[in-house]
């Protein structure tokens, strides 16, 4: 690697990773057609520069994203922090339908079928996706701890979970990361996760650092987007919602233009600054195909931004129209 991406804590393990990740959602569905030779050279190029945690997760493109990560992380296996999750299921009849299950005997069953897919002996890194409702995460993270135990798995995470329920979860066994929507237009983690995550010395890993491409200035509209783009269902990028929220990224396009940055890299560096503030490592997950896009965005992790710079970017999320998902039963603030 030679990347001058700084590197921070991943949890208290002594593991250490690029302070800039990589989230490889986008490479399977969700956001239009992908060009898979550049994801892959895309995936190439972020190791070069420095990034070390890859994210990915058992119910992208059906298992799909899995199999295409997995052949680049064993290409690279020893310079390479492999994350993915389970909990979230899927039905192959009905592409819109969403379920979780947290249940032991799914976890086992979860585990040893993403181990295949990815081609490795061990996940660095295992997440509960989604919480289900009625299961005690104490329940679900005994059983994932078991996995450690076995030596499937090095280090657990949580996403979308709230303070209270992180805290319950630690108790049980160390938690190393938990992974939430954080970005300027969406700030809800920090009443009570982000608080605990800090208490506990457990490292955030913000998805969506750039609202799902909004606040890089890309999108801004749904009627921009591809048939079949999931963003076309999301409140923030639909009719009066998306015109009022593109209003609102006035004063990052200003800090752009005055530093010589792009919008994602202002928005991705008031993420590491919230970081400082709140006295925790993060790690944002920034999805790009794109090698050009993703040196970019690693780029962002050494600007600093200044105080009068933060101030006008910190106003922008209690003002945002529209929730970051249709369904918020599926997010922590759903349980706050």
């Amino acid at each position: 690697m030679t990347g001058n991406l700084p590197t921070t804590a991943l949890g208290n393990a002594g593991v250490e990773v690029g302070a800039q990740g990589y989230g490889a959602m986008g490479i399977s569905e969700f956001y239009g057609p992908t060009d898979a030779v550049e994801a892959r050279a895309t995936l190439e190029r972020a190791l070069e520069l420095g990034v070390t945690l890859f994210d990915t997760a058992d119910m992208y493109g059906s298992g799909h994203n899995e199999e295409f990560v997995g052949e680049f992380v064993r290409a690279h296996r020893e310079n390479v922090v492999l994350a993915t999750k389970f909990g979230l299921v899927r039905k192959a009849d009905d592409p819109a339908y969403r379920g979780i299950d947290n249940s032991p005997a799914y976890i086992r069953q979860a585990v040893d079928a993403s181990l295949r897919r990815l081609g490795i002996d061990v996940i660095d890194l295992y997440y509960m996706h989604r919480k289900q409702d009625g299961v005690p995460v104490e329940d679900t993270v005994g059983a994932m701890a078991e996995l450690v135990a076995q030596g499937k798995v090095r280090q657990l995470g949580l996403s979308e979970v709230t303070g209270p329920e992180l805290r319950a979860a630690h108790a049980v066994h160390p938690i190393a990361a938990v992974q939430s929507e954080w970005s300027v237009f969406s700030r809800d983690v920090e009443n009570t996760v982000v608080p605990a995550a800090a208490e506990l010395g457990v490292t955030f890993v913000p998805y969506s650092p750039l609202g799902r491409g909004f606040l890089s200035g890309a999108i801004t509209a749904t009627g921009e987007l591809a048939e079949g783009d999931t963003r076309r269902r999301f409140p923030r990028f639909s009719g009066e919602n998306a015109v009022t929220n593109d209003e609102l990224l006035a004063p990052l396009r200003t800090i752009a233009t005055a530093r010589g940055l792009t919008q994602a890299q202002v928005a991705l560096a008031w993420v590491h600054a919230r970081g400082r503030v709140h006295g925790l490592p993060v790690v944002p997950i920034p999805g790009t195909r794109s090698r050009i896009r993703v040196a970019e965005n690693i780029a962002a992790a050494t600007v600093e931004l200044t105080a009068d710079e933060l101030a006008p970017l910190d106003a922008i999320a209690g003002r945002v129209t529209g929730e970051r998902y249709a369904d918020m039963a599926f997010t922590s603030a759903g349980r706050e």
